[in-house]
Formats: structure tokens, sequence, C-alpha cells
């Protein structure tokens, strides 16, 4: 297995990766950060349609960047925000994620899309996550700090939209409103997930589209 570790939790996280000659990690596009060693790079869809889904449904980038060790390798890998990053094995099993957390893959892992129901649209207006599946190691990054949850069997949780990250494809998750439409476009709350276990779910401690609102109030208008 691929030797890893994860530095600067939580704020600013950063993971570090050492790549045996022939091993190979792939990294969504932006967040390379320096190498050690000799690599090859190659950048592929993983399909023209699955990377059209991605990039049309879901707002990820069409392409991905696969690095190969041509020596022994040390990888620096950083997300685009501040915040956490979380290793998460998979054994044949599937990781929904949430957009713009999909960070890197090791092993045998094909990602797509994930259907995330009409009301997404009320969600900052996304359709669909990201959906790792195989056998390997995924990881993800947060906005914040990043907490995992257990859930057992018909366990249930009821989580904000902007609060979550990923969970298993053991979990059940339905999207809706929550509260009234008073509550959703003036109460600064609206739409959540209700999960229910068997399974492991992935929140953030920071919310990002409230960030952005704030951030606005200070710029100049147009």
């Amino acid at each position: 297995m691929v030797e890893y570790r994860i530095e600067h939790s939580p704020a600013y996280s950063l993971l570090k990766v050492w790549l045996k000659p022939g091993e190979s990690i792939t990294v969504e596009p932006g967040s390379y950060m320096l190498h050690k060693g000799e690599v090859e790079v190659k950048t592929s869809s993983g399909g023209i349609l699955r990377g059209l889904s991605r990039m049309l449904m879901g707002g990820e980038s069409f392409f991905m960047n696969t690095v190969t060790a041509r020596s022994d390798v040390e990888l620096w890998i950083a997300p685009g925000l501040a915040g956490d990053i979380a290793a998460v094995e998979l054994n044949g099993g599937s990781l929904v994620i949430q957009d713009g957390s999909y960070l890197a893959h090791i092993g045998d892992i094909e990602v797509s899309t994930a259907w995330r129901g009409l009301k997404g649209l009320l969600a900052e207006g996304e359709l669909v996550w990201t959906r790792a599946s195989g056998t390997g190691i995924v990881f993800i990054n947060s906005y914040g700090a990043m907490e995992q949850i257990n859930l057992g069997p018909g366990e249930k949780a009821t989580i904000d939209n902007a609060h979550f990250v990923a969970l298993d494809d053991t979990v059940s998750w339905n999207v809706r409103k929550w509260g009234g439409w008073k509550t959703l476009f003036f109460g600064g709350e609206g739409i959540v997930l209700d999960v229910v276990g068997p399974g492991r779910v992935w929140v953030q401690t920071r919310n990002l589209p409230l960030f952005a609102r704030i951030i606005r109030r200070f710029l100049p208008s147009s």
C-alpha cells in the first residue's frame, strides 16, 4: 500500500504521498503542490461520458491527473480550501462526496456522479455529487475541520446541506427542505440531509456558502 501522511490538520491540511516506482495516484486538477523524484503525468477524463457528467452536472473538472512514479517519489497535494483532509478506505463499496471535496485516490477507483435529486437545485444549484467506487483509498477535503460520524443500522441524523462532506453508499440519504419557505429564504437555513445508517458520514465545521455571502457584503457593487 502507498505510504501517505496528512499534516497541518485541521486548518491548513497537506497530503504527502510516497510512491515507489510504478505506483500511481490520481489527483484533482489544481491540487498539485510539489514533488521530488521522477514522475509521469497523464491527464484523462476517465471516460468521455463520466467526464462530461462531472463537469456539466457536478461542477467538477472534466479531466483528472494520474501521477505515476518512475523513481522513489515524494508528492505534496494541497486542497483549494482551508480545512482538513481525510483518507477513506473502500473495499468494493462507494463513497458519495459533496461538490469540491474530492481530492485524490489510490487504487482501483472509478470516479463518476451521484444523483442528488431535484431539491438539490435549491441547495446552491447542484443536482449531483461525486461518487467514488472500487477498492483503494479516497482522499476527501473539507472547509474547516472534519468529523466522522458512525451510524448504526437504522440510526438517523439530519445534517445541514452546507456542512455535509461525504457518506458511505450503505447510508440512505434524502435531501429535503427544513422548515417552511420563510426559513429557506430568510432564516439562513433550509436544505438538510436525512441520513440513515449503517455507515460512515463526514461533516465539516464551516459553511462555505455562508462565508461567501459574508464576503460579498464587503465587495464593491458592480
